[in-house]
């Protein structure tokens, strides 16, 4: 059986002007990046921004388990399927991190024969946006240093220093750090810690910018610091937002791409789910938009996370209306949920299925919650038995939901022609009637109770000393009317990422908060999440290597 990286390697990818030419794209519309990779221009991007909007299907999945659920792939693969069913369909997607690429979960690019290419140059370099993204982020934090280093002019207090480096890799040891250390010219010494680009509030100003002009504006809020005063220092004051703009110039141009099977793919922004808000950039989903009849979009991790900040947050800033949602689940991960260990998920057993099968029941009713039709797919695996799969099968007919079998990643597009009917057939039946689970005008509290209470099934909500202190301040900042953004755990429900199924009882803590201004909402994190993950025992980097052919090999 061949990897993805093989599949991929014997792909036989068009030139990116012929993929560009199915969605009315012209060769004087792209800025390439060699053959099979390119941006639309800004021309391109305002010559279709009174097209029509196509219909806007989500696909979102229940909580990852060691068992492998597949969201990415079957967004590719329901692109695809559309495609052979006479379509006009694209699909919209985040970049990946290179954190996850040596680390343990890998790329995201798909799988099998529902992937998109170049898959090796998109899960590493790609057109250099996150490269970008980082040299803003830490250009400002150079600015704010040498600030203080050139007399402190703004009194800022070095200890209320609050916008950190980043870096774009798993790096524990970057966590807390100390700096300035050495000779008086070296700098102010101070406490410093580093974020992974994904979860930097410029990444989420990028995928939330409506254009370089609302960039600009936004990078100018981001709050750096406190002053001596406890008054915000904010990155306009270090007036150095000019050049961070320019660093990102290029990286707010949504990337296209091609899957297998020549179909074009939209790629931008990459914005972690549990530590950010895990959706792909607002220009990539409306350019999306406006270039097909059908647009598949992915939110990252469980619906609890990518799916409620999709609906919550983006979807609310950016005026989008989504019609549908597609859940993705597996047997498998069913199975896990019930309480059956990863060595023994290939053995038939309705009893754990029974047991797990609420994890799945409870992401239903929440995308119900937001006023979306919904379509379950099970990524199909050997194992799978007719009668797992038709128990699933009968739990959802009892709440409303077709179920349907996804093939794609052994198929591609053809494997997911029944999801694609699916969907189709509830696109015609059923309308959307999205809306927020919350009023963004509620006190943050309200907003933060609300989530838990209706989305993650807690009981209640407790906040650290330092919280409850940071909430007072945002309000008192002025800050109240914004959305909330979730840090918390993506493999429980909860914040206890041991709690599988669907736990009940249970209280959320609250340990941090704090305004990304920029962005324009609230992060309030629970739980033990760190916004810099660490890499594993063996990580994936281990297993990476190029041959004696100059082929990458061991990238997954």
């Amino acid at each position: 059986m061949l990897t993805d990286i093989e599949i991929a390697e014997k792909a036989d990818m068009k030139d990116i002007r012929v993929i560009a030419e199915k969605i009315g794209c012209s060769e004087d519309d792209l800025i390439l990046y060699g053959k099979n990779m390119a941006k639309f221009s800004d021309e391109f991007i305002d010559r279709i921004k009174d097209n029509p909007s196509g219909k806007l299907i989500l696909v979102t999945a229940i909580n990852p388990t060691p068992a492998g659920e597949g969201k990415t792939t079957v967004t590719i693969g329901l692109g695809d399927a559309l495609r052979k069913l006479g379509k006009n369909s694209i699909v919209a997607l985040r970049e990946p991190s290179l954190g996850p690429c040596f680390g343990i979960k890998g790329g995201a690019a798909g799988g099998g024969y529902a992937q998109v290419v170049p898959m090796e140059k998109l899960n590493l370099h790609f057109t250099g946006d996150f490269h970008a993204i980082t040299s803003a982020n830490n250009l400002l934090c150079a600015c704010l240093d040498n600030h203080l280093q050139q007399g402190n002019a703004l009194r800022i207090d070095p200890k209320r220093i609050v916008f950190k480096r980043c870096l774009d890799m798993n790096d524990r040891a970057l966590r807390n750090i100390t700096i300035g250390q050495g000779k008086r010219t070296d700098g102010v010494v101070r406490e410093d810690h580093f974020i992974i680009t994904v979860a930097s509030e410029v990444m989420a100003i990028l995928c939330l910018a409506d254009d370089l002009d609302d960039l600009k504006e936004r990078l100018g809020r981001i709050i750096v610091a406190y002053n001596y005063d406890n008054e915000p220092i904010y990155a306009s004051d270090l007036k150095c937002v000019g050049a961070m703009t320019v660093l990102l110039k290029d990286a707010i141009k949504p990337n296209v791409i091609q899957s297998l099977e020549n179909n074009p793919a939209i790629v931008h922004g990459g914005p972690f789910a549990n530590i950010a808000h895990g959706c792909n950039s607002v220009r990539a989903t409306k350019t999306a938009l406006k270039c097909a009849d059908y647009v598949v979009t992915e939110a990252g991790f469980g619906a609890d996370l990518g799916a409620e900040k999709f609906l919550d947050i983006k979807c609310r800033m950016a005026g989008l209306k989504p019609d549908m949602a597609v859940l993705v689940a597996t047997v498998r991960a069913l199975k896990y949920n019930g309480g059956v260990a990863k060595t023994d998920l290939n053995n038939e057993n309705l009893d754990a299925l029974k047991a797990g099968i609420c994890n799945l029941g409870k992401h239903i009713e929440n995308l119900k919650k937001f006023g979306l039709p919904v379509v379950v797919t099970l990524n199909k695996f050997v194992s799978d038995t007719d009668a797992e799969i038709e128990y699933i099968r009968e739990y959802c007919k009892e709440m409303d939901v077709d179920v349907t079998v996804s093939e794609v990643w052994a198929k591609g597009g053809e494997g997911g022609i029944p999801l694609a009917e699916a969907v189709l057939k509830t696109l015609e039946t059923k309308k959307s009637d999205y809306h927020p689970i919350y009023d963004e005008n509620l006190p943050i509290m309200d907003k933060i109770k609300t989530i838990a209470t209706e989305i993650y099934g807690a009981a209640d909500v407790t906040y650290s000393a330092e919280a409850i202190r940071a909430i007072k301040k945002i309000e008192e900042m002025g800050y109240t009317n914004t959305p909330v953004c979730m840090a918390k755990t993506q493999y429980s429900l909860s914040d206890d990422p041991t709690k599988l199924g669907r736990p009940e009882g249970f209280t959320v803590e609250i340990r941090e908060v704090y305004m990304s201004a920029g962005a324009g909402f609230v992060v309030a994190i629970a739980g033990s999440i760190m916004t810099m993950p660490g890499l594993p025992k063996r990580p994936a980097a281990e297993m990476i290597d190029i041959n004696e052919n100059g082929d990458t090999v061991g990238l997954f």
